[in-house]
C-alpha cells in the first residue's frame, strides 16, 4: 500500500456554512473574467483559528494571483448533492471531496477533465485515470477518544457496546459526510461482509448520540468531554489537536484482529461548466505545487499528495508514529460508489435513522 497516501477567505461553519453570496455567478463573460474562484469542499483542511492549509493556501494564492477565494464548506454528500442541484447554472469552480463522493461527482458528469501541473507525481490510485480528479492532500481514517476521561484509548468495536459509551458516541452520518460513509468502509472490511457490519452497527446504536452532517463539528465535543468517542480522519483530527489538549487518535479493530485503516484523500476536480474555469485550472496547479505539497504536513497535518515531496517536518514525524502498526487496507471505491446507494440504505434500516 502506498505511504505517500493531505486574499480573501470567508469563514465557513456549520455542516453547510455559506462563505459569500453565490447568486448571479453563472457563467457568463463578465463572470468568467472575475478575479474570483468559488470552492466547494468538504471540512477539514481550514483551520478552527484560520490556521489551516486551506487558510495559507488561499493566502498565498490570492497573493500571487490577485484572485480571490470564496469558500463553501460541508459534508462530501452535501458537496456533491449542492453541486448537482445547481447544474443548470454551475457556481463552483473546484469541488474537493472525500471518497467515494469524488468518484460519485465524476460519475454525475460534474466534473471536467484537467490534469493539474505536479498530478504526474501523484499515485495512480489517488487520482482519475480520465483525469478528471486527483488527491490534494492525502489522508487517512481514524477516530478520536478524550484522553482526560479514558486514560487509554478503546482497542476493539466491541469495546464501544459497552454501557459507559451510552450517549457518548456519535459518528458522522454515512451518505452526508466522507468520513461517516468511512465508518460503514470500515465496518465492511473488518468484520468481513455487509450483514456482520450492519449487525455490528445495529447493535452500536444504542449508544450512538444520533446524526451529525459535520465530521468536524464532532471533534470539539469530544475534548470538551460531552462524547468519549467519535469518527474523524488523521489529517483533520491531528490538526485539531493543537487546540484540543484532550484528543486523542486511535484506530479500532474488531476483537483479536489488527488495527486497521485505509486511505481517504481530499481529492479535487475542476467543475464542468465552471464560471471561472481559468481561475479554477491555476489554483488547482497552486495546491499540487511542491512548495504548498512541502506545507501539508507541517501546516494541515496531513499526508503529501505528491511521491516526490518528502516531508521531514515535526508534524510529518508525529504523523508517521501515529499510523506506526496500523494495517493500511484499499478499498475498492468503484464498487463502493457503485453500491453506495445500497449501504446507505442497509445502514438506515438497521440503525432505524
Amino acid at each position: 500500500m502506498r505511504r505517500n497516501t493531505l486574499t480573501a477567505v470567508a469563514a465557513a461553519t456549520g455542516s453547510l456554512a455559506l462563505a459569500v453570496s453565490l447568486s448571479g455567478c453563472g457563467g457568463s463573460s463578465a463572470a468568467s473574467d472575475e478575479k474570483v474562484v468559488t470552492v466547494y469542499s468538504a471540512d477539514g483542511l481550514k483551520g478552527e483559528s484560520g490556521d489551516g492549509w486551506y487558510d495559507k493556501v488561499f493566502k498565498d494564492f490570492t497573493a500571487k494571483t490577485g484572485i480571490k477565494v470564496e469558500y463553501v464548506e460541508g459534508g462530501s454528500g452535501e458537496m456533491v448533492q449542492r453541486a448537482v442541484r445547481e447544474k443548470s447554472n454551475t457556481q463552483a469552480d473546484v469541488l474537493v471531496t472525500l471518497p467515494p463522493f469524488i468518484q460519485q461527482a465524476d460519475g454525475k458528469g460534474l466534473l471536467a477533465k484537467y490534469r493539474p501541473q505536479g498530478s504526474d507525481q501523484v499515485d495512480g490510485a489517488d487520482k482519475s485515470a480520465d483525469g478528471t480528479w486527483t488527491s490534494v492532500v492525502n489522508n487517512y481514517f481514524g477516530f478520536v477518544y478524550n484522553k482526560k476521561e479514558l486514560k487509554t484509548p478503546p482497542r476493539t468495536w466491541e469495546e464501544l457496546l459497552d454501557g459507559k459509551y451510552k450517549n457518548k458516541l456519535q459518528y458522522s452520518t454515512p451518505g452526508v459526510a466522507g468520513d461517516g460513509t468511512a465508518v460503514v468502509v470500515k465496518a465492511l472490511h473488518d468484520f468481513g461482509g455487509q450483514r456482520p457490519a450492519m449487525d455490528y452497527l445495529k447493535k452500536l446504536q444504542s449508544n450512538n448520540v444520533g446524526p451529525s452532517a459535520s465530521t468536524g463539528k464532532l471533534a470539539p465535543k469530544v475534548d470538551k468531554g460531552e462524547l468519549l468517542v467519535a469518527n474523524g480522519d488523521v489529517q483533520m483530527s491531528y490538526a485539531q489537536t493543537r487546540t484540543m489538549p484532550n484528543l486523542g487518535l486511535w484506530f479500532p479493530k474488531k476483537a483479536g484482529g489488527k488495527p486497521t485503516s485505509f486511505a481517504l484523500p481530499y481529492a479535487a476536480g475542476l467543475v464542468k461548466n465552471a464560471p471561472h474555469t481559468a481561475n479554477g485550472r491555476k489554483l488547482l496547479d497552486f495546491m499540487l505545487a511542491t512548495k504548498q505539497q512541502q506545507e501539508v504536513s507541517a501546516i494541515g497535518g496531513g499526508f503529501t499528495a505528491r511521491k516526490d515531496v518528502k516531508a521531514t517536518d515535526d508534524n510529518a514525524i508525529a504523523l508517521a508514529k501515529v499510523m506506526d502498526g496500523v494495517e493500511i487496507f484499499e478499498p475498492d471505491w468503484d464498487d463502493i460508489d457503485k453500491n453506495l446507494r445500497t449501504y446507505v440504505e442497509d445502514w438506515k434500516s438497521a440503525t432505524g435513522s
